[in-house]
């Protein structure tokens, strides 16, 4: 009999029996099933089971977290229920077979977007300083803006056009390369795919509504003789990107499969390329350009109606669910649309009042709370985060667990998107939410704007004490009621048994909330903190013993002469890459003194493999242990510095 023999017939009674699972492996800490009907799932019969300490769905799988024992677990589980496990990559591959189309779309959009969000942020803070430089009138420059009144700022607005335009008018490119980087294409000619749709040899899409049919004719056309094409630009659009994106994936696939090896190198790019460059400017791209001005025109009609107030506030309210959900993604796409079609974008505005409001709530949290350093750690960042633009911390870390902070937000988003929509804001750009979004909006709505930001902060944080005073939405709080342990009280109660952990990999330091796996960030795995690693070098935090070495080498344990259990997690889903990358330096059992390396992998080569390389620094048994923070979150930290304290409860 297994150590886990009992909870393992457990939890396959749990999940529907032996018939319901299409298929299950395991990663570092959890166990991950492709189920046939997930509604069979007793998740209430899961959560008693000792071994379990949490569960959650993700990507078509549903994982069930057992912890650092999960191998042991998951030969138990193979051998009570006779299932024989599969590849990572199987299960993947079924997971993706159990998710439904709009699932499995919505997935597919975001892996496109994903790649190119830097380039869209950084580009919406560009155009957004030229917004203030061109069109807001100074007073003390006697009414004319800053651009008309310094030779300096019009030469410093005029460059920034510069990486402005490479972003937005050339989008097309960035998409045709993150399509085919995603589905395995060749890269390189994704990227001249997308420079086809975008050349100066075109006719600049924004030019079109301004030039006539006999001019097109005349001088915007190739001539085949017997048929003509015009020569359209695409400039920032996107549907007419991803059908020709999707369509050169599919022929090079299709053609690959087909030619011999001996001449694919030289066919199968030409019969992938030419086809579907010639397809983009006859069919994709006038069907792709109609399709997009048809959703951008609806959205647009909806925010510009006479119920646009109910349109704006129903969406401002829903914008956080659709963060949980994924679907947020889908609002790059029209809002690019939007600017494209009408050259400003009236769904932006609304989505940058959501990250404020998520953020405001957080800051109630933080004042209901206050003095509560542990909690802090986590509060204080998240809302910093929100404000700047990215709610998950906040949504995740803090709004989600209470439940009242997270529909004080949805209520707060809402007020404030009926308000910016009832008076017809625009952004001019897309980039950074929260506050910086300011920078987006037309000069003519600052006003208008800022009155919905402090609507958008104020209305969530009152809610928000209002909810917890009323016991409205109210999760058990269970934060005043904790006792923190401090290092400055009585500690004659206390062992002696307190470890310093040095940070084992250089970098910049996060709160672990931060994490962009939902089983670190909400602490599943015990307390710690995130790195952003500079360096691609592991080294020991303390002296001690390397417990766990998974076989992918993306993970180790270490286990200090106190009995503190650390893990390291190399990067996001790092799992899948089946130790590519990593060069282990010592094994399961070794002894190690603090400094020595464990690992190293290769940083660049894991970012182009398309996954993160964030580290989470983690005591696993923090239920034992109390986890004090030694340095500011955001802060670059070496091997030399000490990041956390790890005293005896």
């Amino acid at each position: 009999m297994g150590k886990y023999d009992k909870d393992t017939r457990e939890l396959l009674e749990a999940v529907g029996g032996k018939a319901n699972i299409s298929a299950v492996t395991h990663c570092l800490t959890r166990m991950r099933f492709v189920l046939n009907e997930s509604e069979k799932v007793d998740e209430k019969r899961i959560e008693n089971i000792p071994s379990v300490k949490g569960m959650f769905t993700n990507a078509g799988q549903f994982q069930v977290i057992i912890g650092n024992d999960v191998a042991v677990f998951y030969n138990d589980f193979v051998a009570a229920s006779g299932i024989k496990g599969v590849s990572k990559d199987a299960a993947k591959a079924a997971a993706k077979q159990n998710q439904n189309p709009l699932q499995r779309a919505i997935t597919m959009l975001a892996e496109i977007f994903t790649p190119i969000l830097p380039a869209i942020i950084v580009g919406g803070l560009i155009l957004g300083f030229r917004n203030i430089l061109e069109a807001v009138p100074m007073g003390w420059l006697n009414g004319q803006t800053i651009v008309e009144a310094s030779t300096f700022w019009n030469g410093v607005n005029g460059f920034l056009w510069l990486p402005g335009e490479a972003i937005f008018h050339f989008l097309p490119v960035g998409i045709t390369w993150s399509i085919a980087r995603k589905m395995g294409a060749t890269e390189i000619l994704g990227i001249v795919l997308g420079i086809t749709l975008v050349s100066p040899q075109l006719l600049n899409a924004y030019l079109v509504n301004g030039t006539t049919a006999a001019e097109i004719a005349q001088k915007w056309t190739w001539d085949f003789g017997f048929f003509t094409v015009d020569k359209i630009g695409y400039q920032a659009q996107v549907i007419p990107a991803m059908l020709a994106g999707f369509l050169f994936v599919y022929l090079e696939r299709f053609f690959r499969k087909h030619i011999p090896e001996a001449v694919s190198m030289i066919f199968v790019p030409f019969f992938s390329l030419l086809p579907t460059i010639l397809a983009a400017h006859i069919v994709l791209g006038p069907v792709g350009w109609k399709i997009g001005t048809i959703i951008s025109s609806v959205v647009n009609a909806g925010l510009t109606s006479s119920f646009s107030w109910l349109f704006g506030g129903v969406l401002g309210a829903l914008t956080s669910p659709l963060v949980i959900t994924g679907l947020h993604h889908t609002t790059l796409a029209i809002d690019s649309q939007l600017i494209a079609d009408f050259g400003s974008t009236n769904l932006w505005p609304i989505l940058c009042l959501s990250n404020i409001a998520q953020g405001a709530s957080v800051l109630a949290i933080v004042f209901a709370h206050r003095g509560n350093k542990k909690e802090e750690q986590v509060s204080i960042p998240s809302t910093i985060s929100a404000w700047l633009g990215v709610t998950e911390p906040a949504m995740f870390g803090i709004n989600l667990k209470y439940t009242y902070p997270f529909i004080a937000a949805m209520i707060g988003s809402g007020i404030a998107g009926l308000f910016v929509t009832l008076f017809k804001v625009r952004a001019l750009s897309i980039g950074v939410g929260g506050l910086p979004g300011i920078l987006s909006i037309r000069p003519q709505d600052y006003l208008i704007f800022l009155i919905g930001m402090v609507i958008a902060i104020v209305v969530p944080f009152f809610l928000t004490l209002m909810f917890r005073r009323a016991g409205v939405f109210n999760k058990i709080d269970r934060i005043e009621e904790e006792i923190v342990p401090t290092l400055g009280g009585d500690q004659s109660e206390k062992t002696d048994t307190i470890v310093e952990l040095f940070s084992p990999i250089p970098g910049v330091i996060h709160p672990l909330s931060s994490s962009k796996d939902p089983v670190f960030s909400e602490g599943m795995m015990g307390q710690g903190v995130v790195i952003e690693p500079s360096e691609g070098k592991v080294v020991a935090p303390f002296d001690g013993q390397v417990s766990l070495l998974f076989p992918t080498k993306h993970a180790l344990g270490l286990v200090s002469p106190g009995g503190i259990e650390v893990l390291i997690h190399i990067g996001i889903d790092t799992v899948q890459l089946d130790g590519n990358h990593f060069t282990s330096h010592v094994k399961q059992g070794d002894s190690v003194k603090k400094g020595q390396i464990l690992m190293e992998f290769d940083m660049d080569a894991i970012k182009a493999a398309g996954y993160e390389v964030q580290t989470p620094v983690i005591v696993t048994n923090s239920t034992q242990f109390h986890v004090d923070s030694l340095i500011e979150t955001a802060s670059e930290v070496t091997n030399e510095e000490k990041i956390l304290l790890a005293t005896e409860l």
